[in-house]
This record gives C-alpha cells, structure tokens and sequence, in this order.
C-alpha cells in the first residue's frame, strides 16, 4: 500500500491514538487546533490523572534521521502555547501534565512500521 505524505502522516495519527488507547490512555481530543498552534492528541494517563500533550511525527524510513529530529523549536513553543490555552479553556489548571512524542517510521513498502512513544520529550 503506497502512502504519501499527508496520507502518512494521518495514517501515523490513526496508529498512534490505537497505541495508547491500548496502553490505558483516554483520549480527550484530536487534531486541537487554536491560533497558538495545533496538538495531535491530546489524552489523560487514567492511572495518574495527567494530561499528555503528543505529537507524532511519521516518515518513510529513517535515512535522513528520526521523526523526533523534525521538531523545531519554534514547533515546541506553538505546542506549549496551544496547551496552556487548551488547560485554560478546559479548566484543567489543577492537573499535572506532560509534552510526548511518538515516532512512527514505516518500512520502504509502508507494509510494517515501527512505533516509539518518547514520554516528556520536551
């Protein structure tokens, strides 16, 4: 199955937010975007009440680097941004929180991939 890259990266997304609904996370929201800036998944860690801000980075293969290499600074302040607007207007002042990243790197015939969960990457 040929992907490219728009497709991958939602594809990614889709993988991602079945990896931690089985680890035991809830998910409270996809794709939250507001002016600051955008947050693939938002979700809460049940077993300690936290909030887990991810982004997910997918690629073909890792020849040009990992995933998580992608994410520029100026990408972690417009995520930061986005989750404290999202703690704001949600209330959630009173939870602890965390900034995740998962990798997801498929194989050249995107058939197998690879999935890293990186928890308080930044």
């Amino acid at each position: 199955m040929k992907f490219y890259n728009k497709n991958i990266g939602n594809y990614g997304e889709d993988l991602s937010v079945k990896y931690l609904s089985n680890l035991g996370y809830k998910i409270l929201n996809r794709n939250f975007r507001c002016k600051l800036g955008e947050i693939d998944i938002i979700s809460m860690l049940e077993s300690d009440n936290r909030i887990c801000f991810t982004e997910v980075k997918s690629r073909y293969n890792s020849l040009y680097g990992f995933p998580f290499e992608a994410i520029t600074y100026r990408k972690i302040k417009r995520i930061k941004a986005a989750a404290k607007f999202y703690i704001m207007v949600n209330n959630l002042k009173n939870l602890d929180f965390r900034f995740d990243v998962i990798e997801v790197v498929f194989n050249n015939s995107n058939d197998s991939y690879c999935l890293n969960l990186i928890e308080n990457a930044f």
